[in-house]
């Protein structure tokens, strides 16, 4: 790749390396620069621009990035498309993380050019948070150094997969002595049950006994009855021997001792069992407070079907100091991490479609389904959710054309009275969690799903990116990805017009995503538009 100072007269194709202001708009950094680009910085007066020029054998920083997140990414990660040489991995389920950490590294010696940051290994995620971040950091690296790269990442079993939840039963016991107070009992059964329902996993209930090991061993036996497939002792007192009361019981009741001991404060005095293949664990008295402690730790593995034994928990004490220090009396504060954003779709599809005649463009068959079903059928192979149909114009048939999709109708009665107001409707139906919105026209039949994720994966409100454009040869198209900021300004607008012209107004927050497929161009308005969708070859009704 050469970087540097490029006359405009031999920077066609070049990659923009900084954003160059000009009358009225703005060439942003990582922009190919057109012949009409060239054109209109020659006006402007320019003679050159610091821009890089990919070599035979450069990988683009998209390109790059993807196929480095495709040898890195293991079960349950999906991978979000690439946009400015990086590509965010997450979760697909709620789990546990598992890190390669050697492998990570190796990947991430093989030239400053690469990176990959990740979550630490055995991190707690939900599901669509992100586990990890791959970013090129020049705009495109040579072929035999992203090989090397994706080379250390295959190297054996996957550098980063997520161990989901799985449906597990467990079952509470808790000991009493003469001077237990059973408020305390109460409060560690909630706090318990709290803990086992956040890991989805299923609570056959709690039962006490003396604290003494023959009754406790007759109710771990009735608590494997129950069909518990993990169960939990909480004693009276804590657990100080081998031979103390709650392994006793538990080797009264036909199991055995793996570990007692962990180098994990809290959590020191946990007691890792087992009757037959059923974990038992004696807690320490940590798990009375719902805060975190080693007990945690070892749940989340099992209730993951991950092994947890002697040699799991004797490595957990690298960062096993989950103590608060003596100067901070106050509860850590917890940041969180990054997911992915929540980007809702609305299709409009209420309006007159005038231009077409006597019929209804929503339903004209494409490829022998209603126009419309293509548009809410990318919408749904896309990441975002929900997807939201405004209807009205011909409601009923439609609505019955997307009956057997899991969309979300909304009526416009007012659709009438121009796009407006079903733009307007469609966002009052966004729900209050979602950060930005795609909004999609019901008769653009040759968008993807792709095209929608690579206008996701292009939002970044944090770094600018607030609006997402797409172009096709530089002429900016649809559909539009709005932040939640200007949701306001756009039930604002009135009439038969969308709210393209709040792009210009928030330029400076404008990002374009070129596709120059044709897609994002073409909207069936006319019997001609029509004429030229079959005649395009891209599809046929």
């Amino acid at each position: 790749m050469r970087f540097g100072d490029v006359p405009v007269d031999e920077a066609l194709g070049a990659i923009l390396a900084h954003s160059v202001r000009l009358s009225g708009s703005v060439l942003k950094k990582g922009r190919r620069l057109t012949a009409a680009d060239l054109d209109r910085l020659r006006s402007e007066g320019l003679t050159s621009v610091v821009a890089a020029r990919l070599d035979s054998g450069d990988v683009h920083e998209d390109a790059a990035a993807d196929r480095l997140a495709r040898a890195i990414a293991g079960d349950q990660v999906t991978i979000a498309a690439p946009f400015t040489g990086r590509v965010n991995l997450f979760a697909a389920h709620a789990g546990i993380a598992l890190v390669d950490r050697a492998r990570i590294d190796a990947v991430n010696a093989v030239d400053e050019a690469l990176t990959v940051a990740s979550v630490a290994p055995w991190t707690l995620v939900e599901p669509r948070q992100m586990v990890a971040t791959i970013k090129i950091i020049p705009f495109a690296v040579p072929e035999a150094l992203l090989e090397a790269a994706v080379a250390e990442a295959e190297a054996g079993r996957a550098a980063l997969s997520v161990a989901p939840f799985r449906a597990r039963r467990i079952g509470l016991i808790q000991t009493r002595l003469a001077a237990t107070k059973p408020s305390v009992l109460d409060k560690t059964a909630a706090i318990t049950h709290g803990r086992v329902s956040g890991l989805g996993a299923a609570w056959t209930g709690e039962r006490r006994c003396d604290h003494a090991a023959p009754p406790l061993a007759s109710e771990i036996r009735a608590t494997l009855a129950d069909g518990a497939d993990i169960v939990l002792v909480v004693g009276a007192s804590a657990i100080t021997d081998r031979r103390d009361v709650i392994p006793a019981a538990i080797e009264a009741a036909g199991g055995r001792i793996e570990h007692l001991g962990m180098p994990v404060d809290p959590g020191n005095l946990l007691l890792l069992g087992a009757v037959g293949d059923v974990p038992v664990l004696g807690l320490p008295g940590c798990a009375r407070s719902p805060k975190l402690n080693g007990v945690d730790w070892v749940l989340e593995r099992l209730v993951a079907g991950l092994p947890v034994g002697r040699p799991d928990i004797m490595a957990m004490g690298v960062g096993g100091l989950l103590a608060d220090m003596p100067g901070r009396p106050q509860p850590r504060a917890v940041t969180p991490l990054p997911r992915a954003p929540r980007v809702a779709a609305i299709v409009l599809a209420a309006g007159q479609s005038r231009r077409m005649g006597a019929t209804n463009k929503m339903l004209v068959p494409v490829d022998g389904k209603p126009m419309v079903v293509h548009t809410v059928e990318a919408a749904l192979a896309s990441h975002a959710a929900p997807v939201i149909a405004v209807v009205g114009h011909d409601r009923d048939p439609v609505a019955a054309a997307l009956s057997h999709l899991p969309v979300t109708l909304v009526d416009n009665p007012d659709h009438a009275q121009g796009l407006s107001t079903s733009l307007r409707a469609g966002l009052n139906a966004v729900p209050e969690d979602a950060d930005a919105v795609l909004v999609c026209l019901g008769d653009m039949p040759l968008v993807t799903g792709r095209h929608l994720d690579r206008l996701i994966a292009a939002y970044a409100p944090v770094e600018g990116r607030a609006i997402v454009v797409p172009t096709d040869r530089g002429k900016r198209g649809n559909p539009v990805l709005w932040d939640r900021r200007f949701f306001d300004e756009m039930r604002r607008v009135a009439g038969d017009v969308g709210a393209r012209h709040l792009i210009g107004v928030h330029d400076d927050l404008v990002v374009e995503v070129p596709f120059d497929d044709g897609a994002t161009a073409l909207d069936v308005d006319t019997p001609a538009a029509l004429a030229d969708l079959i005649a395009g070859g891209g599809k046929s009704a």
